[in-house]
């Protein structure tokens, strides 16, 4: 039976779940391992938090992404579809298509944010157009 709305332990079900998989996938799980290595606990309440304000507006959340991810080691563009499909996997498993499309738009959302933040360079479409002129 799928979960029909979204709370705290359902939110704590979710990430334990998708986190399994990442440390299971042959492109992700290698970056994951990386940086979190040693501290998965730590690094899991934090995704909790992260997806209890996100999804719940509980505030609990007080990081800053953008830096925790800026110092990945081995993050590239193309990981993210991959993170995405996992995700979305997990989510679709877990949750009924109501709550599971409100998780699947804002990671998407996010993700698409993350990924334009770090590898997004203007100038790349400047050289590009000139190229194409």
């Amino acid at each position: 039976m799928k979960f029909d709305s979204v709370t705290d332990d359902r939110i704590v079900t979710l990430v334990d779940s998708f986190y399994a998989r990442i440390r299971e996938d042959a492109e992700l799980g290698p970056v994951f391992e990386t940086v979190v290595s040693g501290h998965w606990d730590k690094h899991l309440t934090t995704m909790y938090r992260f997806w209890s304000s996100v999804m719940l507006k509980t505030g609990t959340y007080h990081g800053s992404p953008m830096q925790a991810h800026m110092r990945i080691p081995g993050l590239e563009p193309h990981l993210f579809p991959r993170w995405l499909t996992l995700f979305e996997q997990t989510v679709s498993e877990l949750f009924e298509p109501a709550p599971a499309g409100i998780f699947l738009e804002r990671a998407n959302r996010i993700a698409e944010s993350l990924r334009l933040a770090l590898f997004f360079r203007p100038e790349a479409l400047t050289v590009n157009r000139a190229q194409s002129a």
